[in-house]
């Protein structure tokens, strides 16, 4: 088990977000949190990565407990979130964004390597890399976004929502990354209101509803569950 979460409680002041979540990502796969607007969904990305600390439960990566930890510490760990929106630094260039996402490692030389072969992963990046990330459409600064995760060498990478505001050619070619980045051997922690799209890739899916784990299952399964379809896949 890379990550497993046990009986999980965050709360904003009195408002209480997450309510006593369960969740469990093996090496290698890609599980898909979904659910409606409000559900806890980036509350939980944001607990993991230590942005928001939890006031009940456990988290623990590679066994090791990591809840309240510092964020600068969680990515020391292996961990790297790409934020709801990007948040890509608009004023500095793309490739001094990409050296921001490596700003916790000393290997130089293992970084510029790391820097060409996100290059060619992403070749839209290797062209625009002197121009200002801020002026770059929204698809572009995805791409940006994931590859400045990359950069950390993470042992899991969690995206909150990758598609939102792309046009969908913009959100296949996301998807085809993420797929890509799954199978060279990356864990991925995907949050996504695109349920479709998310439950196709999926291995395991968890549903969020008002802060807690209504269902759990295979993507697969999920994507087939006819109340699962009638409420997140409009079908």
């Amino acid at each position: 088990m890379l990550i497993s979460i046990r009986n999980l409680d965050v709360y904003y002041g009195p408002i209480q977000a997450l309510h006593d979540v369960e969740i469990n990502v093996d090496q290698g796969e890609i599980v898909a949190i979904i659910g409606n607007n409000g559900a806890g969904k980036s509350t939980l990305l944001k607990t993991i990565s230590g942005l928001v600390t939890p006031q009940r439960g456990q988290i623990l990566f590679e066994g090791k407990s990591i809840g309240g930890a510092p964020a600068d510490a969680i990515v020391k760990t292996g961990i790297a979130h790409t934020p709801e929106g990007r948040m890509v630094f608009p004023d500095l260039s793309v490739e001094m964004n990409l050296m921001a996402g490596a700003y916790t490692r000393t290997d130089r030389a293992a970084i510029r390597a790391d820097l060409q072969k996100y290059y060619k992963k992403f070749p839209i990046l290797e062209e625009r890399k002197g121009q200002k990330a801020g002026l770059m459409s929204g698809g572009e600064q995805q791409m940006l976004a994931i590859a400045r995760s990359l950069m950390s060498r993470p042992k899991l990478l969690m995206l909150d929502e990758p598609s939102l505001g792309l046009a969908p050619v913009v959100v296949d070619d996301v998807y085809k990354i993420i797929t890509e980045i799954a199978a060279e051997g990356t864990t991925i922690l995907l949050v996504e209101q695109n349920a479709t799209r998310a439950l196709h890739v999926a291995d395991h899916a968890y549903i969020l509803a008002n802060g807690g784990v209504e269902l759990s299952d295979t993507g697969e399964a999920l994507a087939a569950n006819d109340e699962v379809r009638k409420a997140y896949l409009g079908v």
